[in-house]
């Protein structure tokens, strides 16, 4: 089955229920064993990506990860059809969170628009963490156009390739605590988190929760994650 195909068998109303819940949603496996290998056997050419970022020195955490030059096929193909099936859930949460934005219902429009703000570079990247390594909690944010969803890809297997490494979420409303959560993901699953922030149910109506995400410290083997970021950077 093609990434395309996957994604539209998928039951959009449950997902975005659970989204807008659950502040994420986990998706099955959209992408074969064979085109996950193929994606993380990528990871140690440079010319497959236009930079390469050493977390340590940045102090994001202990890892490296690369931005893709340009997306492989089938990544390109999953993040296209991602987005069409991603855009009515985020102008709904724009709507619920008071902002005028609205995003158009295809993926090549959108990068249109990013690239009248100055954002013309490729923002879906490979992560790879050792034992050690993990990513501080951090938004994804390039410039001032962003698409409020962005998807992460375990391409490793729990257990067999790696332990630890819980994909992390933290979500800040005003007046209260941060509340974290661990996600633990399968290998080929999906999770779909809000970039930056998402409308949370409170006592006198809606609220704006701040959303950041990270991983927890591998502590044993390697991890591989594909991340796939809607909106290009500048």
């Amino acid at each position: 089955m093609s990434a395309i195909a996957a994604v539209d068998a998928l039951d959009w109303q449950a997902v975005a229920g659970r989204f807008a819940e659950d502040g994420y949603a986990v998706l099955p496996p959209l992408l074969s064993a064979e085109e996950r290998r193929a994606i993380v056997a990528l990871e140690p050419d440079d010319a497959a990506f236009r930079t390469r970022i050493d977390m340590a020195r940045h102090r994001f955490g202990v890892g490296r990860y690369g931005y893709f030059a340009e997306p492989p096929p089938v990544v390109a193909a999953l993040r296209t059809a991602l987005y069409s099936r991603l855009a009515p859930i985020a102008n709904d949460m724009m709507q619920t969170l008071g902002h005028e934005t609205r995003y158009p219902p295809d993926l090549p429009t959108f990068l249109e628009r990013c690239a009248e703000a100055g954002q013309s570079k490729p923002t879906p990247l490979l992560l790879r963490y050792e034992a050690g390594g993990y990513n501080r909690l951090h938004q994804d944010l390039y410039g001032p156009l962003a698409f409020p969803i962005q998807a992460a890809m375990l391409l490793s297997a729990p257990g067999r390739d790696f332990s630890g490494g819980e994909f992390l979420l933290a979500e800040t409303i005003p007046r209260q605590q941060t509340r974290a959560e661990a996600v633990v993901l399968a290998e080929g699953e999906s999770i779909l988190f809000p970039t930056a922030e998402r409308p949370t149910p409170g006592a006198r109506g809606m609220l704006r929760a701040r959303m950041r995400h990270g991983v927890s410290r591998i502590r044993s083997g390697e991890r591989y994650t594909l991340g796939v970021i809607f909106h290009n950077a500048g």
